[in-house]
């Protein structure tokens, strides 16, 4: 019995001796923010009569192996300040953690006894983590949306958590609740803690088109030839939007981008973007393509201001299809090298074969010639109508005059050539005659119906003058079939004292 009872006792001995070498640490695992400050509490014990002569913290303990002091370790020397003392408190502060200084960290003590040495193990696991925004994607307008700022680890002390909004501050807590989100609230947002933040995350808010707008890649001067690219945007960060585009009504093209790479002048149209959402569709307002290019079809026109086939001088008027209109115009004839004429119209007093010149600031065309005939033109014609109607003149003098010859030589008369003469001053218009039978009166009548002349008489006498006049009322009232013989005598006296003018119209 006696050897069992020893052995009893030693082992109390070396209960009671191993429950007085102890060390305790608040917190075995610890979870810290990077770039943040940690603090490593613990209290230590050791039996009575022991005294302290060393203290220290270390890591990531291994048996067999001496435990090295941070305190002297480069990498933790300037970072690591003990708070404890000598006797229980063995509690340190390690700053500007990151994760290089995720290890399991141990207390150890010694005392002045032989193998009087202790180290807390387990020891604390140090954990470092980055902040971390959680957010949706995207959000549509008018819908509830929270963010939240997360760590790998739960941290182990309760921070302060602050939010911002494009570098504004918003709000303090570790979560941000948006009740009804607003196109307004898109924007990079970050939450930090102290000196720690977190990386920014863009908060996408989905919303309905309000305005469309087109831009054109060339906005100054479009000319034929040139490559034009179109951009339609809106207000819209909607990535189902769908993009259609128009001239005037017809349907070219879709996408955001439209591009003409060799355009024309049948280009010169409207365009217009239409943007089409879930439930609202936008078009912007019409945008003008206005291709600009160089004369052509140029081409020569006659103007006949007269109405007649023929001129003395063709009017010529050039005539093109340009953009901008052309402003300068030059007339040249065939086998000539300087201009003959400048204008969009030319008057061509020589014949001969002519052709214009278009001029815009994008180029220059020439027409086609044209052939142009002087000298049988108007003066002609005039000519002509005044020749024949001189002719009908003549004719109808001549025989106005073979008739009254005839009427006279039925009466036994003879009409001498003097009686018969023109009058310079009238340039042959009129013709004096001294013609006047008495009994031809009928006959004067018919004459004068046929050839329409006007007889003037200056008599003498005044008897005579009576007697004409009576005559002329007798041939306004009735004709006479036959010439009344019996006043010859009488007539051939008259023709002697009397000269009678007789103009023919």
């Amino acid at each position: 019995m006696a050897p069992a009872l020893h052995l009893i006792f030693l082992l109390i001995i070396h209960m009671v001796s191993s429950a007085e070498w102890a060390v305790n640490y608040s917190h075995t695992h610890i979870c810290a923010l990077k770039n943040s400050s940690v603090i490593l509490s613990c209290t230590y014990t050791y039996p009575t009569g022991h005294q302290i002569i060393k203290v220290f913290w270390t890591k990531d303990n291994v048996k067999g192996k001496e435990p090295i002091d941070l305190s002297k370790d480069p990498e933790y020397s300037q970072r690591l300040q003990y708070l404890g003392d000598e006797q229980q408190n063995c509690t340190v502060r390690l700053s500007h953690v990151t994760k290089k200084d995720e290890h399991e960290y141990h207390f150890r003590f010694t005392t002045n006894v032989t193998k009087g040495s202790w180290t807390g193990s387990p020891g604390v696991r140090l954990s470092v983590t980055d902040l971390q925004l959680e957010s949706p994607e995207r959000v549509t307008e008018g819908d509830s949306v929270r963010l939240t700022c997360k760590s790998s680890c739960k941290l182990t002390d309760t921070p302060t958590f602050i939010w911002y909004r494009n570098s504004h501050t918003l709000t303090i807590g570790d979560e941000l609740n948006i009740s009804s989100v607003r196109r307004e609230d898109a924007g990079r947002y970050r939450c930090a803690v102290h000196t720690l933040t977190s990386p920014e995350v863009y908060l996408n808010v989905i919303y309905p088109p309000r305005s469309v707008s087109v831009s054109i890649s060339k906005s100054v001067v479009i000319i034929e030839g040139d490559s034009v690219t179109l951009s339609c945007s809106s207000d819209s960060n909607n990535p189902a939007l769908k993009f259609s585009w128009f001239k005037v009504k017809s349907l070219v093209g879709s996408g955001r981008i439209f591009n003409i790479s060799k355009i024309s002048s049948d280009d010169s149209e409207k365009y217009k973007c239409k943007v089409k959402s879930a439930h609202v569709v936008k078009y912007s307002d019409p945008v003008i393509l206005n291709v600009q290019y160089p004369p052509r079809n140029v081409s020569v026109s006659v103007i006949d201001d007269s109405g007649q086939l023929w001129f003395d001088s063709a009017s010529l008027m050039c005539i093109s299809d340009s953009n901008p209109p052309a402003l300068n115009f030059s007339w040249f004839k065939e086998n000539q090298s300087s201009a003959v004429g400048s204008g969009q119209s030319f008057s061509a007093v020589q014949s001969g074969r002519f052709y214009c010149e278009a001029h815009n600031p994008h180029g220059v065309q020439r027409s086609d010639t044209v052939t142009v005939h002087q000298g049988s033109g108007r003066n002609a014609t005039v000519i002509t109508v005044t020749s024949a109607a001189l002719l009908i003149i003549i004719f109808i003098i001549i025989l106005c005059i073979i008739k009254k010859q005839r009427s006279v030589k039925s009466e036994g008369l003879t009409v001498t050539q003097n009686d018969l003469y023109s009058d310079p001053g009238s340039a042959g218009d009129a013709l004096y005659a001294s013609v006047n039978p008495r009994r031809g009166r009928a006959a004067e009548c018919r004459d004068a119906e046929e050839i329409q002349y006007a007889t003037v008489q200056y008599h003498k006498n005044t008897q005579m003058k009576r007697e004409e006049e009576e005559e002329q009322r007798q041939c306004d009232i009735k004709p006479v079939q036959q010439p009344d013989q019996d006043h010859s005598r009488s007539n051939a006296e008259t023709v002697q004292n009397s000269v009678i003018y007789s103009s023919v119209r």
